[in-house]
C-alpha cells in the first residue's frame, strides 16, 4: 500500500505541481488550501506524512501542527515555507515538525526528505509486536500467532489491529478507519466495525481501546 500524504499549500499552482510530482512517484496526496480543511482531512483520512506551508488561511501552519500535537497526533510533518529566519525554524521545530525545507526547493530534494522520514518512521517499528496473553502480531504481514501457531483473523480485523498499533494514543475517526478497512467499492458498516473492535480488544486488552462517542476509537498504549 502506497503512503498517503497531506499537502497544505494555498498556492494552487505550486500545490498542483507538488501533487502531480508525488503522485507520479507513487504517493497518494490529499491537497488542502487552508488550515481548517487540512484539519478535517487529518481526522477523516489515514495520513502517513504531512507537508505544511505556514502562511495559509484560517489557521497558520504553526498553530495547525501545535493543535494536532496537543491531541496526540504524531504523524510526521515537514514545513515547506519561504520563512527562513532562525526564529522561524526554531518555532517550526518547537511546534512539533520533523523537518523544515525552505522555498524555493527542488522537487527531488523534497522527495528525498519524504522517503527518509517515512523510512525512519516505519523502520523504528518492530515487525513483530508482543500483545496480551502470548499473542504476537506481525504488523507487516498482518499475521497473528500464538506459540508459533497461526491464529485466524478476518482481513478487516487484521487491518484494524495494524492500524491501532501504528497509531497509538491517536483518535481514529470513523472515516479514517472506514478508508483503511473498506475498499472503494464496498459499503462501510458501523455494525461490522463494532464486531471487529470487539475481536481486536481480545488482543490489545479490553480497557485499552476507548470508544469516543460520535468520534471513533483510540488505542491507549500503556
Amino acid at each position: 500500500m502506497s503512503a498517503t500524504l497531506l499537502l497544505l499549500e494555498d498556492d494552487l499552482q505550486l500545490s498542483d505541481t507538488i501533487k502531480q510530482f508525488l503522485t507520479y512517484h507513487g504517493y497518494d496526496v490529499y491537497a488542502a488550501y487552508d488550515g481548517l480543511s487540512a484539519q478535517e482531512l487529518v481526522y477523516e483520512k489515514h495520513i502517513d506524512l504531512m507537508l505544511l506551508d505556514i502562511r495559509v488561511p484560517h489557521q497558520n501552519g504553526f498553530d495547525f501542527l501545535q493543535t494536532l500535537r496537543a491531541n496526540d497526533v504524531q504523524t510526521p510533518a515537514v514545513f515547506i515555507t519561504s520563512l527562513n529566519s532562525v526564529e522561524d525554524v526554531t518555532r517550526g521545530f518547537d511546534s512539533g515538525c520533523d523537518d523544515y525545507i525552505r522555498k524555493p526547493f527542488a522537487l527531488k530534494e523534497l522527495l528525498v526528505r519524504i522517503e527518509s522520514l517515512l523510512k525512519r518512521r516505519y523502520s523504528t517499528h518492530e515487525n513483530k509486536i508482543a500483545l496480551a496473553d502470548g499473542f504476537v502480531f506481525d504488523i507487516k504481514e498482518h499475521l497473528l500467532t500464538k506459540e508459533n501457531q497461526r491464529v485466524s483473523l478476518k482481513t478487516k480485523e487484521a487491518k484494524l489491529l495494524a492500524l491501532f498499533l501504528e497509531c497509538p494514543n491517536e483518535l481514529l475517526g470513523y472515516e479514517k478507519i472506514f478508508e483503511r478497512l473498506w475498499t472503494y467499492d464496498e459499503e462501510p458498516s458501523t455494525g461490522s466495525l463494532r464486531a471487529y473492535v470487539k475481536t481486536v480488544r481480545t488482543f490489545l486488552g479490553k480497557g485499552n481501546i476507548e470508544t469516543i462517542k460520535n468520534g471513533g476509537y483510540r488505542f491507549v498504549k500503556k
